[in-house]
């Protein structure tokens, strides 16, 4: 821009000489080899710029054609730079796409065509060539190699951290992270991995230190708006922590902490749940209550009613189950609420209400807490035991309950931190994931279950042809249950016409049949024990269950099917 406005400049200024020449007419008059010469002004001030011309060209062509080489020489090397570059790009596009055979070519043509002290971007590429390929050895040995430089010291430290994990060297991706961390604070990455390793080792304060130094390098304004906000769920989360260790041996540090968590993140239920049991430890039962009833107005959870039943000691059945329905009247409607009702009831004897409110949490949201919470009341109430197993059957296959939480991992109490990847915060209060089941059996309702199970067993005779027939069954005497039927009268079916030899075969097998229930002693037993009914029904008819019946094409008249199940 600068030479485009000179140039600009100087030939506004030869125009204005050239005018001014015009302007005034005169003569140059110069004697050269002993001859006079006579020329008008304007062609004199013509020639001279002419001849500035003239030399400014000459002296350029004589300078190119000198620095010919080294501009021929520059040439070349811009291009091999750029299709270097070009390599590096299309080898950094093929790691990240997972073409491994694209990126391990592209590396190799990159390195050729660009330096490596120059470029540090060709060593990320090698690394993640090997990381596509598996070459374990050579990444460690490229990401050692980023670290010797001072530009790609953090790449290579994130690098072996990452391999470090993966491996599960857990002390080792600890070291390089705090390595990383002490360098620059801001790595979020890296603080992480420190402050959830400080915390499963039982190190809140060193977390909290580690959480101030990051806490400096944090701009003001929007664009630090929500790196703060996690800043200070941390904190809270770290107070919490520190509150939990020292309540049973340092109250007011306990308190001091609980208190300052809950103010951080009203939202944390450990949190507030640890500042009311600090509240109420102390005596302030009226302003742990109150604390309490905030949480459970916001999000109902388990632990908040039972810190709240449960705060005062000295309280009878009857008074818990008073706090309970307070409790529930502030959330109506909710699953959690008829939960406490019913389990405060069942332990203040009051079983009716603890079975409606039972029933109305089934209908809120079924789950293996209220079937299990049924059972109880079932037991405590009716003593059947047939319908405590039934409830106990519905529990099994109910879906669960909430839980905290942490990639994958279920714990009866909150933790600060995953006990897997130490990821901070990571807890949450959830229903746990499950694995799908195969059994797509459906599940048994109350009257199924009324019953005892008995096995029933099926033998073929085998010197028998029953290829157009059903096939025949036998009693086990020892497990078979016996179930004498009544059939209904149905009109006569007229049998097909068939060979006398199907006809022969077919009555020896029920005559087998026959003999074999008529000689057996647990259907002598019940007969005895029914004689009435043995008299009115035929012998044939005492058959088990699933029983297929007479077959359509005989002589006898065909059954019809009962109303029995196989369990």
């Amino acid at each position: 821009m600068i030479r485009v406005i000179l140039f600009l400049v100087v030939v506004a200024a030869l125009g204005l000489g050239f005018g001014w020449l015009a302007d005034r007419p005169g003569d140059l008059v110069f004697t050269f080899a002993g001859e006079r010469h006579n020329i008008s002004l304007m062609t004199a001030a013509s020639m001279v710029v002419a001849a500035i011309a003239c030399a400014m060209l000459l002296w350029w062509i004589v300078k190119n054609l000198v620095r010919s080489p080294y501009i021929l020489q520059r040439h070349f090397r811009a291009r091999k730079r750029d299709r270097g570059y070009q390599s590096l790009s299309t080898g950094l596009i093929a790691a990240g796409a997972g073409d491994a055979e694209a990126a391990r070519r592209m590396s190799k043509q990159a390195s050729k065509l660009l330096s490596v002290d120059q470029e540090p971007l060709i060593r990320l590429l090698d690394a993640q060539t090997a990381l596509l390929e598996g070459r374990k050895e050579d990444l460690r040995r490229y990401f050692e190699e980023m670290i010797a430089d001072p530009e790609t010291k953090l790449l290579g430290l994130r690098g072996l951290y990452l391999e470090a994990s993966r491996e599960g060297v857990q002390e080792a991706a600890f070291q390089y992270a705090q390595e990383a961390s002490t360098m620059a604070p801001q790595l979020e990455w890296a603080s992480n991995a420190v402050l959830g390793h400080k915390v499963l080792q039982g190190d809140v304060q060193g977390a909290l230190r580690v959480l101030e130094a990051r806490k400096a390098t944090i701009p003001y304004g929007k664009d630090g708006k929500t790196a703060r906000d996690m800043l200070k769920r941390n904190r809270a989360v770290l107070l919490t922590a520190q509150a939990m260790k020292s309540f049973d041996t340092d109250a007011a540090a306990s308190r001091e902490a609980a208190t300052e968590a809950y103010k951080l993140e009203p939202e944390l239920i450990p949190a507030a749940l640890i500042a009311a049991r600090c509240y109420l430890r102390d005596g302030h039962i009226r302003k742990g209550n109150r604390l309490l009833e905030t949480v459970w107005k916001r999000e109902p959870h388990p632990e908040i009613a039972d810190a709240y039943i449960h705060g005062r000691s000295g309280d009878t059945a009857l008074d818990r189950l008073k706090k309970a329905r307070h409790l529930a009247s502030l959330r109506n409607h909710h699953v959690e609420s008829a939960l406490v009702v019913a389990r405060a009831a069942l332990d203040a004897g009051e079983l009716t209400l603890a079975r409606e409110s039972a029933e109305a949490a089934l209908k809120s949201a079924p789950r293996e807490s209220a079937y299990l919470l049924m059972a109880d009341i079932e037991e405590a109430q009716t003593g059947d035991q047939g319908r405590v197993r039934e409830w106990l059957a519905q529990a099994v296959k109910a879906p669960r309950d909430p839980a905290w939480t942490a990639d994958g991992v279920v714990s009866a109490q909150w933790a600060p931190a995953s006990p897997v990847t130490g990821r901070l915060n990571a807890f949450e209060w959830k229903v746990p994931l499950t694995a799908m089941s195969g059994d797509a059996a459906p599940v048994l309702d109350g009257n199924d279950l009324e019953g005892e199970f008995l096995p029933v067993s099926y033998v073929r005779n085998e010197a028998e042809d029953y290829s157009t027939d059903e096939p025949a069954f036998r009693l086990d005497t020892d497990d078979a249950e016996v179930i004498s039927v009544e059939p209904e009268p149905e009109k006569p079916v007229a049998p097909k016409a068939e060979p006398q030899k199907a006809k022969s075969d077919l009555l020896k097998a029920k005559v087998t049949i026959l003999d074999e229930v008529t000689d057996n002693p647990a259907l002598q037993a019940v007969q005895k024990s029914q004689p009435d009914k043995a008299k009115k029904q035929d012998i044939q008819h005492n058959l088990i269950v699933d029983d297929p019946g007479v077959p359509a094409d005989t002589k006898e008249q065909p059954r019809k099917d009962e109303k029995f199940r196989l369990f």
